[in-house]
Parts: structure tokens; C-alpha cells; sequence
């Protein structure tokens, strides 16, 4: 065989993997196959058929073996050597690996919608915390669009979102669903109707609105067939909602967010007919990099 010919191939082809090299350092500190075999947790026959395979894969013979156990060849010996040195190197491979995975998992920066914010995310990195307690976990909250932002420049590493779609660039998968609800406070003439509001009567009034970009504003628009007409534009759930119960006017917010006013009777839900205001709540992430590590976990916790 020429020289070319035998190193043809991969590497990989030619070189014995890792578990054979490991079999034949116990080999040669135990002096016998068996009792190598039990030290590496595999049968004796498994572990004579590895040591088979390898003296096929280098063509020559590395160990003899009889009654009084198994010793290196000369060749087996030389083996040996290149073997530690292989394996040594692989044991430092592995300890780099996992300062790797140390780092990659000290830390989590998490985008979210301000709904889920404010309203889901606490319950889920509390319950993140108690199993990894020394992850440090950043949260930047925005609207949908900052959050898709956020993902794609690499400065978050999992998003969730509130809008009708996914945004481009991102994969996602469906962690909850909401619902939009009409508020207004006690004293509107609303909170009196005795009739569901109309769908051309909630798209003709101004109304006290999420910001372009939000999801809230994004499903709204939607349902409407048309852009919502602003009475007053604000940045945050907490400041709509502060807004309506001042009297400004109504507004349509996530039921998440308005459930303890509801029920003290601070705002008041309207019934609207002919029309849907259910959305999905998604988690995402940039496309083709599915969540690892801490991220995968949050992520996983979103669906107990």
C-alpha cells in the first residue's frame, strides 16, 4: 500500500476513537483486559471486541493476551504513549468545553412584551431561580418590535411577544393566549350600557392606545379592519390603564393586565359583538438557533 493510499480518508477513519485509547490505558495500568472492562463499565466481551477493532484499524498488534492477563506488545506500548498524550489532550478539550457552557449559563437576558413583562415573566424566573440559582438574569422590556430588535442584534438571548405574527428573522413557538378587553372607568357612559358595544362604535371612538409597534396595538388594529383612532398615545400598560381610571377616556388592554381593577371595580369591562380581540402569546428566538441552556429552561417553564 502506498503512502498516499494509507492516509487517505479522514482523520477520524484513522485514528482509534476515544473510548479504545481509554480501554488501552487501563489495559496497560491494570495489566488485564477484564479487570480494564469493569473499571470502564462494559463487558469483557465488548471490551475484547473494541480492542479487536483497533488492532484491524492500526494493523498491528497491541496487546497479548493468556491465562495470566494481557500484556502490551512492543508496539502496544509505543501505542500507549501517543494514547496518554491524545487522551490528555482530549481532558483538556472537555474542561474548555464546560468553562464555555459555565459562562454561557451564568447569565440569561431575557426581551419581553410589556404585558408578559409585567405579568407572566416574574412568576417564571422565580420559578428559573430555584433551579439555577446562580444565573444572572437581565430583562429588557419594550414592545414587539424592540423585542425582535433586541434578538437579531444579539443582545437578548429568548423574546416573547404579543402581536398577531411572528416577526422576520425569528422562530417561535405558542406559550399562552390572551385576550384584549374593552376598560373604561365607572363614571364613563359606557360602563352603563345595557347593550355590547358595536364593533363601528368602539373603531369611531378615540381611544387611550399602546404605542405603534405593541402587540396590544398591533391585534387591536386588526380586529378593527382599521387603525384604531388615538386619543392619546402611551408607552406602557401601567400608563393606560392610570389614564382610564382618571377618566381620559377607554382603551383596550390585556385581560392579564386588568384583572385586580376589574374586580375592585376600579375599571369597568365593555362587551364588544362582531368582533375577536384573542391572541396568541409567543416565546422567539432568532431563526435556526433554538434556544440552549438557561433560555431553554425559561422556556420550558412557560409551558408547565
Amino acid at each position: 500500500m502506498s503512502e498516499e493510499h494509507g492516509r487517505g480518508g479522514s482523520l477520524a477513519h484513522r485514528v482509534p476513537d476515544l473510548g479504545a485509547l481509554e480501554l488501552l490505558l487501563a489495559v496497560a495500568r491494570l495489566g488485564s483486559l477484564g479487570a480494564a472492562a469493569r473499571e470502564l463499565g462494559i463487558t469483557q466481551p465488548a471490551a475484547s471486541s473494541r480492542l479487536r477493532s483497533m488492532e484491524r484499524q492500526l494493523g498491528v498488534a497491541l496487546v497479548d493476551r493468556s491465562p495470566r492477563g494481557s500484556r502490551l506488545t512492543d508496539a502496544g506500548a509505543l501505542v500507549t504513549d501517543w494514547a496518554r498524550q491524545v487522551v490528555a489532550a482530549a481532558e483538556v478539550f472537555d474542561a474548555g468545553a464546560q468553562a464555555l457552557r459555565a459562562r454561557r449559563d451564568s447569565r440569561l437576558r431575557v426581551a419581553a412584551s410589556m404585558t408578559i413583562a409585567e405579568y407572566l415573566l416574574p412568576g417564571w424566573l422565580l420559578a428559573l431561580r430555584a433551579g439555577r440559582p446562580d444565573t444572572a438574569v437581565s430583562l429588557l422590556a419594550g414592545n414587539s418590535a424592540k423585542v425582535a430588535e433586541l434578538l437579531l442584534s444579539g443582545e437578548a438571548d429568548l423574546g416573547f411577544v404579543e402581536g398577531l405574527t411572528v416577526p422576520t428573522g425569528l422562530d417561535s413557538a405558542v406559550i399562552a393566549h390572551d385576550r384584549l378587553t374593552v376598560v373604561t372607568a365607572p363614571a364613563h357612559p359606557w360602563a352603563r350600557r345595557a347593550r355590547p358595544l358595536e364593533t363601528a362604535e368602539l373603531a369611531a371612538t378615540p381611544l387611550i392606545l399602546r404605542e405603534r409597534g405593541s402587540g396590544t396595538r398591533q391585534v387591536l388594529d386588526a380586529a378593527l379592519g382599521a387603525a384604531a383612532r388615538p386619543l392619546i398615545e402611551l408607552s406602557s400598560t401601567t400608563a393606560v390603564k392610570a389614564a382610564v381610571i382618571g377618566g381620559a377616556g377607554p382603551a383596550v388592554l390585556s385581560e392579564l393586565a386588568v384583572g385586580e381593577e376589574l374586580a375592585t371595580r376600579r375599571l369597568v369591562g365593555i362587551p364588544v359583538e362582531g368582533v375577536s380581540l384573542r391572541r396568541d402569546l409567543r416565546a422567539v428566538w432568532p431563526t435556526g438557533h433554538r434556544p440552549t441552556g438557561p433560555a431553554r429552561e425559561l422556556l420550558s417553564l412557560t409551558r408547565g
